[in-house]
């Protein structure tokens, strides 16, 4: 468990640090390097902190719902169901990712 969590939190910290050090593709527009830094920030932003919080929901979701088919199989199409749900929490914050950088 452990070394799951320590590499959550070093992913995490590379998709928040990488964009901040990444100003050479920033320079070449008419935008200014500070303002696509901000920009770049809030998308990693944006895209790490939803991607933590859909592994943590499927990590729950998950759990629930191993334990729900363990004694009623018959629900595993439903149970399935939630688990995506709880994915798509990082697919919003990739496609607000897509929206912000979109702008430089």
């Amino acid at each position: 468990m452990k070394k799951f969590l320590l590499t959550i939190v070093f992913l995490s910290l590379f998709n928040f640090l990488f964009p901040i050090f990444s100003t050479v593709f920033a320079a070449t527009g008419e935008i200014h390097p500070q303002v696509a830094q901000w920009g770049f920030l809030s998308a990693a932003i944006a895209v790490g902190l939803s991607t933590i919080a859909a592994g943590i929901a499927v990590a729950y979701v998950g759990a629930a719902a191993v334990g729900a088919m363990s004694e009623k199989p018959e629900i595993a199409g439903r149970a399935l169901i939630y688990v995506g749900l709880a994915e798509g929490i990082a697919i919003y914050g990739l496609i607000i990712a897509i929206m912000i950088l979109a702008r430089f």
